[in-house]
């Protein structure tokens, strides 16, 4: 039995695999339609979710599974002070699979010690946010045609941000990856994951705060907004805020082949006017995660859809 806590729990070949199998289920809906009839996919959410939530119980739907589950901790037993052990093991006699975000770091890899059904980590806290992860794998490589020979700009929130120490962990692995960190000086990634990962890996990076000075030679730009639950204080979090906000005239200093990703939710970052640029792709990246979600449920579940 295999969980996913992290976007390395699955080498480049079973990623090149997984993304092998979303590119099918897009081409080919309907030969999964039914593929997970009787299987029951559990969702449980101790922080608020949208996309995340949403896009794991659609995966499931779509495949003719059944949902069930609660989106936050306070409708759910951990209100009493049940433990998330306790609560997995409950789960496991009422699911197939489980997928489940924490604000706490590490609470899925205790889940998954204590359960008997594949357990997807949905989220923890500041520190991994894996399914994201492979919903960007896979929107770059669908639209780009690749994995390798990228230059990418991280902006925003690149301390707390877990897509972001996600992403940087997942695309290490790939040939030729520069990246470019931008960030105000509150906000910069933090050193372990530029020591154990950039410099340990000998990956090319630098670090501006000008949005404006990274744009003109960027391929990907991987938007992120500043997350209001890090903060300690208001005061920091209003001053960080609008720190970064991409509209028309920046998107003019971009490449015209660049794309614009962003986990999402979007708070005002990117002004609404990108929408319709060609290059804005966040939407579709939305798109994709349902599909490596669909690939990514009927992986750990090990059924073949012929």
């Amino acid at each position: 039995m295999r969980h996913l806590m992290s976007p390395l729990d699955f080498s480049v070949e079973e990623l090149d695999q997984l993304m092998d199998l979303a590119g099918d289920i897009e081409a080919h809906p309907e030969k999964y339609a039914h593929a997970c009839a009787g299987k029951k996919l559990a969702t449980l959410f101790y922080e608020p979710s949208t996309r995340t939530r949403l896009s794991h119980e659609a995966a499931m739907m779509n495949l003719g599974g059944n949902v069930l589950g609660f989106s936050s901790a306070a409708s759910s037993s951990a209100t009493k002070g049940e433990s998330v052990a306790d609560t997995i093991r409950m789960v496991s006699c009422y699911a197939d699979i489980c997928a489940i975000r924490h604000p706490k770091e590490g609470a899925p890899m205790v889940a998954a010690q204590h359960s008997s059904i594949p357990v997807i980590n949905a989220g923890d806290g500041g520190h991994q946010h894996p399914t994201q992860t492979l919903t960007d794998l896979l929107t770059i490589r669908s639209l780009k045609g690749r994995l390798n020979n990228l230059k990418i700009g991280l902006c925003g929130d690149l301390k707390f941000g877990r897509t972001v120490h996600s992403l940087i962990n997942a695309l290490v692995r790939y040939e030729n990856i520069e990246f470019v960190l931008i960030s105000p000086e509150e906000l910069r990634l933090p050193g372990y994951v530029r020591k154990d990962v950039l410099d340990k890996k000998n990956i090319p990076y630098t670090e501006v705060e000008r949005l404006e000075d990274a744009l003109p030679d960027l391929d990907i730009l991987y938007m992120t907004r500043v997350q209001k639950e890090r903060f300690f204080n208001e005061e920091d979090y209003v001053r960080m805020k609008d720190f970064y906000i991409l509209d028309k005239g920046k998107m003019e200093l971009a490449p015209k082949d660049m794309l614009v990703l962003h986990p999402l939710p979007r708070v005002n970052e990117i002004s609404v006017e990108v929408d319709d640029d060609p290059r804005a792709v966040y939407f579709k990246q939305v798109q994709y995660g349902v599909y490596i979600r669909m690939a990514l449920i009927l992986t750990l579940l090990d059924i073949h859809v012929d």
